[in-house]
């Protein structure tokens, strides 16, 4: 009989089939904000985690209401903040000056730019993201802005293109949700933190059992809707990776903005946005097996 190891799904082969047609979904929407938003036009959607407008006072009025201030929109290069997200994962990773930083899906690089700001010149930020259209614009922005210690990388979050105990501290905003395998996501976040390095994440969370149809609604799921994980389980997801003091702390006020994310579904009473917090222990280097 053949072996299999502790993490091999019954259905290796399906299941992959299956995941690699959800990122392909996602990555033709990210590529497509990305291109509408330098051509200067909508994607379509009104507003929020899928959505890009090509007016910055819209996209400035969205990052408000999501946490940032005024001074943080102004300060970093124009397209940079494309309104998207659902929440400010700064607010709650506390950076320090000499800080390596790796944010998960980095998009155009405005969370980037901002940590890069209080990691100084010192401290290094790394964005990694997997559509090339998003990876161009953030290079872009880098380069007008002339962030010296700023990188953008190609890649999936699921297997991140980083060394071991590379990061202080992973920040995302709206990303992990979309991602077709969580579990695996943060056993690489695991992976490359230093040992006593921090999770600082602003994302959706399921707080009630979503309905079958909006699980399958190609829409939903880039809209950072029908991915989105139940509280719990996320919790088991985070903890069984090796992490330590997790904290996932619902934002009941976010439903007021997600319910424009697709008016009139009522995803609103299904989804949440969140703060997601943990820690790896300082002895610990590798994530646990599943």
């Amino acid at each position: 009989m053949e072996k299999t190891s502790c993490c091999t799904p019954a259905s290796e082969q399906e299941q992959s089939v299956e995941r690699d047609r959800h990122r392909q979904t996602v990555r033709d929407a990210y590529a497509q904000v990305a291109v509408s938003s330098d051509e200067g036009q909508s994607c379509g959607t009104q507003s929020g985690c899928c959505g890009v407008s090509d007016d910055s006072a819209i996209n400035t009025l969205i990052s408000t209401r999501l946490g940032y201030s005024q001074q943080d929109v102004e300060s970093v290069p124009g397209g940079a903040d494309m309104g998207l997200g659902c929440g400010n994962p700064r607010a709650i990773a506390s950076l320090r000056s000499g800080e390596v930083v790796v944010d998960l899906g980095s998009g155009g690089g405005f969370d980037c730019f901002l940590a890069a700001r209080e990691v100084g010149p010192g401290g290094r930020v790394i964005g990694i993201d997997m559509t090339p259209e998003m990876l161009s614009k953030a290079r872009a922005n880098a380069s007008r802005g002339n962030y010296e210690n700023v990188e953008f990388r190609l890649g999936e979050i699921e297997h991140m293109p980083l060394a071991d105990g590379t990061a202080d501290i992973i920040i995302s905003n709206c990303v992990i949700n979309l991602s077709p395998d969580k579990a695996q996501v943060f056993r690489e976040a695991f992976r490359i933190l230093k040992p006593g390095g921090r999770l600082a994440i602003s994302d959706v969370v399921a707080s009630a059992e979503l309905p079958p149809e909006m699980r399958a609604d190609e829409k939903l799921i880039a809209g950072c809707i029908g991915n989105a994980s139940l509280i719990d389980d996320l919790r088991e997801m985070i903890s069984r990776a090796g992490f330590t003091q997790v904290s996932i702390q619902p934002k009941e006020e976010s439903r007021e903005f997600i319910r424009d994310w697709a008016p009139g579904v009522r995803v609103e009473d299904y989804v949440v946005s969140a703060t997601i917090e943990a820690i790896k222990p300082a002895g610990e280097t590798r994530p646990r097996c599943c």
